[in-house]
Order: structure tokens, then sequence, then C-alpha cells
């Protein structure tokens, strides 16, 4: 039986697709669901880590709420660096077997994926959100506070709606990433596309056929989506040029109407005036 296996590379990959082609897209499958998910919930993350980082502390607030906002920024900020800090591999092996170990938590495949990628992808978010808020403008926030908005309010319908114009690509360069970095997730075990390729490879011994296959996968996958992501971002943007509504009949008669007191009113009823002392 292993004389009649293909030896050349292209039939390796043909057998391979022929006999494993379905597990390859389950695997596939898997991997954009758990990016998919991961990045949603890590930017909600995000969002309510710039949330808090951007909450002004004034001089006459509470003594209590000061020291409450200060503690919760410095958790933050030590979320943030840990998470940013340390690789993905090493924070999948930590919480899962650490959750186990001393929490006597043993979390599913599914929800151990979930929860390493929206963690990790929380922290990149948070950075990437407390620049896109900072980066509209402060007459924005002044302008909103004004009308008697809450901070919550002028994040929420003045600030964020600007601002997710300009982290747009940081969200599509994080699912990007995602779909890449979910192969990490092999070691707790986790099936995606890395850990199937690498179960197909080692039926035969055909590491670098199998993981041709996985790298091709993974190609159209991150193209496909960065494409997406960038149509996106084309109509977000709007049209290059504007025209006037001219066709609508009312927008003909702008300009024309004369209000009785108006400045055009009075011009017209002295050049009547005039023209009847002329013909006089």
């Amino acid at each position: 039986m292993t004389s009649s296996l293909p030896t050349d590379y292209w039939g390796r990959i043909s057998y391979l697709l022929s006999k494993y082609g379905s597990s390859f897209l389950q695997g596939a499958g898997k991997t954009l669901v758990i990016a998919l998910v991961g990045t949603f919930f890590g930017c909600l993350i995000g969002f309510l880590v710039g949330i808090v980082q951007t909450i002004p502390i004034a001089k006459n607030d509470p003594p209590l709420k000061k020291i409450l906002l200060r503690f919760v920024r410095i958790i933050l900020s030590i979320y943030v660096e840990v998470f940013r800090g340390t690789p993905m591999m090493v924070q999948a092996m930590f919480i899962y077997f650490g959750a186990m170990q001393y929490l006597n938590l043993h979390m599913g495949m599914w929800t151990a994926a979930f929860v390493i990628v929206s963690i990790n992808t929380g922290a990149y978010m948070a950075e990437t959100v407390r620049g896109g808020v900072l980066s509209v403008d402060i007459g924005q926030t002044e302008g909103a506070r004004a009308i008697g908005m809450t901070h919550f309010q002028t994040m929420l319908y003045v600030v964020f709606p600007q601002a997710l114009r300009n982290i747009i690509p940081q969200i599509g360069n994080n699912l990007i990433i995602n779909i890449k970095d979910s192969s990490v997730l092999s070691v707790i075990g986790t099936i995606e596309l890395f850990y199937v390729a690498k179960q197909n490879a080692g039926t035969y011994y055909w590491y670098f056929e199998a993981m041709s296959i996985a790298m091709a996968i993974y190609l159209v996958m991150t193209f496909v989506c960065s494409r997406l992501l960038r149509w996106w971002e084309r109509k977000l943007d709007g049209p290059a040029n504007y025209d006037l509504a001219t066709t609508d009949s009312l927008a003909y008669t702008s300009g024309m109407v004369s209000f009785p007191g108006s400045a055009d009113d009075m011009f017209n009823e002295h050049s009547r005036d005039a023209d009847r002392e002329g013909k006089q």
C-alpha cells in the first residue's frame, strides 16, 4: 500500500486534498469563527476600556470618585501592558491550565478559544480606541457637554462614530492577525486549521505538503477579509464628489422669495419709488 502513494510534490498535495480536504475546510471554518468572535468581543472590551480611560477627572469631583477612577485605570493599564507584552501562546496556556488547576474551571474548546482571543485583542484595541478618541477634535466633546450630554452619551453618540472611521483599519488588522494567530491555540487542544494540518501531516509525514495547503487556505482567508474591510472603508467614506440637490422643484425657488421687511423687499420698494419719481 505504501508503494502506491505518490512521491512527487503535487501528487501528494492532490492526495491530501482528496482524502482530507473536508477536514481542512472544517479547520478553516473553525479558525474563521474563532477570529471573528474573538475580534468582535475584543473590540467591545477595547471600547469599554477606552471609555474608562477617557473619563475626565474634574477638580470638584468627590474624592471617592477620583480614588476609584485612578485605581480602575491602574488595573486596566496593567491588563493592557501584560497582554500586549506577552505572546498569545503563553497566555493560552496560562489561562487554560491556570483556570483548571487553581479555579477548578474546565473550559471547553470553544470557550477557551473565545476567551483567550478576546482578552488578547481587547488589550490591543484599548490603545487603538484611546488613540481614535484623542484624534477627534476637542470641540466636539465640548459642544456635546455644553448641551448637557454625559460623558457616556458624548462617547456613544458624538466621539465614537467619528473615531470608528479612524480605527477601522486597525480593527481589520486585528482580525487578520487573529486568523493567523489562532494557530497557537493548538497547544491547548483547539481543533483549528493548523491543528488539522499537523494531524494530517503526521499520518504520512508529509509536513511540507500539508503546511503548503494550510498556508494557501490562510492566505485566501486573510486576502478576502482584507478586501472586504477595504470595501467597507470606502462605503463609510462615501462618494468623492457631492452634487447639490437642485432637482427638487423647491430648490429652484431658493433665493427668489421675498419676505416682508427683508432687505430685498426694501430694496425693491425703493427701486419702484425711484422709477415713479423719474417718470414724473
